[in-house]
């Protein structure tokens, strides 16, 4: 069960191992496709349980539309199908016969679902229109997949949103972003960067698009956590969406679309695991406390594993996810090592010493301190420091990764900084051909530089 990679001696082979040790997933005979098991599984949930609830307050409608594409549809939006046909899948055959027209599987769903926001908006009492859907997207083509990070089959939440002003689209954006500025901060505790795409990195056929950027110390490399895009009216005049405003005049409307992966999940993995495995923040971790008897020779084992029962009742009645570790055929130091690796952040030991005391030892996983606690505080000491746990590792990884901002101000300064792994912060001119002219500069073998988003939070630039 132990690691065979440490992070920072091999950090691929160190995350292909706790993945798999830590029973997030499994290796499927599809390159580039996962199994996700309950571990990956039940974090999705938690995440979807606090994103759902946020849009709906926003009035977002769930939507389920198919996952199929026609390939006359798929290309009207010639930006748009350029910028995702390397990474299309298609059907072209159903059981022994060619079907008569390929069908692609969607990449992304603003082609299926546009049409019929034609068709279903007639008249300004008709928008907002908004939707989400919760669904699996394939991306076909690419190298070097990497499990959450780059698959070819992936989980996420897509809204689609159709407005009569643009004042109404861009205020949509920010909230969105926002809201995936928490999942990743709050929940993951993840630091990541709001800021606006470049026009060479933003999505295909959209008007401008805005991200959170997280950034991976060990790796030197920034991964896009999520992008929230106003479409502009670019798709409505492809797909004829307008509207009769109060005036009686047609009129185009403004769209977004926002989405956010699976990938959030790979990336809280990067930021906090460590050589035991996972390291998982409380609010994401499906189970918060694992409860382990440790009965040692001679010991009242019934009365043990009776406080042990009593602990995580106490505990799930206080709404804390609680566990108890029962299994007889594995010894208390083996299950602790399983319970590190799989990343859950406290865990309780209960011995004959604490029965006698009435008390519980209680370790952390983040920093592995440990402190005994009277089983009377038990509930309010655990909430204390699942509370310290969660802010401690956001503190930590923002640590680490304002640790590698550079700032710089010359080209020397800027290639100096790139081969140190570090996140730089550059005055740009924001010229398409300079950017291109950057990433044909620094092509090598791990890739080339790119843009990750001009930052909201801007400091002073001399002039």
């Amino acid at each position: 069960m132990g690691m065979g990679y440490k992070k920072d001696d091999n950090f691929g082979e160190w995350y292909s191992e706790v993945v798999v040790n830590s029973e997030m997933i499994e290796y499927y005979d599809i390159s580039g496709c996962y199994i996700l098991r309950p571990w990956a599984m039940e974090i999705w949930e938690l995440l979807k349980e606090f994103f759902d609830a946020e849009i709906k307050k926003l009035k977002l409608k769930p939507y389920y539309f198919p996952l199929f594409v026609t390939e006359n549809v798929l290309q009207k939006e010639k930006d748009h199908i350029e910028g995702f046909a390397p990474e299309v899948a298609w059907v072209t055959k159903s059981g022994k016969s060619d079907l008569e027209a390929p069908i692609a599987i969607r990449p992304t769903s603003e082609t299926v679902m546009y049409p019929y926001f034609s068709k279903w908006i007639r008249s300004h009492r008709d928008l907002p229109l908004k939707c989400n859907q919760w669904c699996n997207v394939v991306r076909w083509e690419f190298s070097n997949p990497t499990p959450f990070i780059r698959s070819r089959e992936f989980l996420w939440q897509e809204g689609h949103t159709v407005f009569a002003t643009k004042e109404e689209a861009d205020e949509e954006v920010l909230q969105i972003l926002e809201l995936y500025r928490r999942i990743y901060e709050e929940f993951l505790a993840v630091p990541v960067s709001k800021g606006r795409k470049s026009e060479m990195e933003k999505f295909a056929g959209g008007l401008y698009t805005t991200s959170v950027e997280a950034f991976i110390p060990n790796t030197g490399r920034g991964i896009q956590g999520a992008t929230s895009h106003c479409l502009g009216q670019n798709f409505a005049k492809m797909f004829d969406i307008t509207f009769e405003n109060e005036k009686g005049e047609r009129s185009m409307v403004w769209q977004n679309s926002w989405a956010y992966t699976t990938r959030s999940i790979g990336v809280m993995i990067m930021t906090h695991g460590d050589d035991k495995g996972l390291v998982l923040p409380p609010k994401v971790a499906p189970i918060q406390v694992i409860v382990i008897p440790v009965p040692f020779k001679d010991a009242d084992t019934t009365a043990i594993k009776g406080a042990c029962e009593s602990a995580v009742y106490t505990l799930n009645e206080a709404g804390i996810r609680a566990d108890l570790d029962a299994r007889e055929n594995y010894s208390p130091g083996w299950k602790y090592s399983q319970w590190e690796m799989k990343g859950v952040p406290l865990r309780i030991e209960i011995g004959p010493k604490d029965l006698a005391n009435k008390q519980v030892r209680i370790v952390r996983r983040d920093n592995g301190t440990k402190v005994d606690i009277p089983s009377t505080d038990l509930v309010e000491q655990v909430r204390v420091l699942l509370d310290g746990i969660q802010a401690n590792l956001l503190e930590t990884a923002k640590a680490k990764r304002d640790a590698c901002i550079v700032s710089i101000s010359t080209w020397d300064e800027f290639i100096a900084a790139l081969n140190d792994k570090k996140l730089i912060l550059a005055p740009w001119c924001d010229e398409e051909e300079v950017e291109k002219d950057v990433k044909a500069r620094t092509k090598g073998e791990l890739g080339a530089a790119k843009t990750l988003c001009t930052p909201f939070d801007q400091p002073d630039l001399p002039s």
